[in-house]
């Protein structure tokens, strides 16, 4: 497919009635494994694995030139529509939603790191404008921090400024609102409510309902963060951990490389 093609995809997946599960990929294998596995429909990087997978802290450390780099790669290896995680959009989203676009990812994350509403309204449209100018349906998940960086503020205070920003970006352009957080049924159900069915995109993280719940609820999206890579490295600590013990591979494993 062309890259507007995987783009046009990409929206239907969203809207679909049918819940998108997205595991994360951080490189070239780990996105190559996830596109061969049955069901896969699309491919989410992980900015916080690709950080760590090559020696950054989470947080935009990483220079945006490695970023988009490996974005790039990781397009590279599937016909699958890939949607990126690009942060807070390293200062200029709009120009890094372009490269994005320039190295065949179709979607991106673009948080909002709890700056004020206006300036984070102003980044959703930035983007939104890099995407048109591009000619490309562009998948934006915009993304709030309200309650990864809620701190110690009233739940219902961090819900409602949710909920605020959520319909402050969909109004500028984006696609899809990311809600990043352990929340509860009552939450999801509160904020699909909101801001409507097949809108609202949730991370799966312990404690959270399964995602046949999530799609029961109306949510559009499931994607997993940085929890994909740390399943692969528990299983990589276990390997080491058994050996050591005077074990060896476990029964199951599969040569996917």
């Amino acid at each position: 497919m062309s890259t507007v093609e995987k783009a046009r995809e990409l929206q239907r997946l969203h809207s679909d009635p049918e819940l998108l599960v997205v595991v994360n990929v951080w490189d070239a294998i780990t996105a190559r494994t996830v596109a061969n596995t049955p069901g896969t429909k699309a491919l989410a990087t992980a900015s916080h694995g690709i950080a760590a997978s090559r020696g950054y802290p989470d947080g935009e450390v990483i220079p945006r030139d490695e970023m988009i780099a490996e974005v790039g790669l990781i397009a590279r290896q599937t016909e699958l529509p890939v949607t990126a995680d690009l942060e807070g959009g390293y200062g200029d989203p709009g120009g890094t939603i372009a490269r994005a676009i320039d190295v065949g990812v179709v979607g991106a994350n673009l948080e909002d790191q709890l700056k004020p509403l206006s300036e984070s309204v102003r980044a959703v449209e930035a983007a939104v404008a890099a995407a048109e100018k591009a000619g490309v349906p562009f998948a934006l998940n915009a993304r709030t921090d309200a309650w990864v960086r809620g701190g110690d503020r009233d739940p219902e205070v961090i819900l409602d400024d949710a909920i605020e920003r959520g319909r402050a970006y969909l109004e500028a352009g984006a696609t899809n609102f990311f809600v990043p957080g352990k929340l509860d049924e009552e939450t999801i159900r509160a904020l699909v409510d909101a801001l409507g069915e097949r809108t609202v995109n949730v991370i799966g993280v312990p404690g959270m309902p399964g995602t046949a719940r999530l799609a029961e609820l109306g949510v559009a999206r499931c994607s997993f963060g940085p929890w994909s890579q740390n399943v692969a490295l528990t299983a990589l600590a276990q390997l080491a951990e058994d050996a050591y013990a005077g074990g060896g591979l476990p029964e199951g494993t599969r040569k996917l490389n």
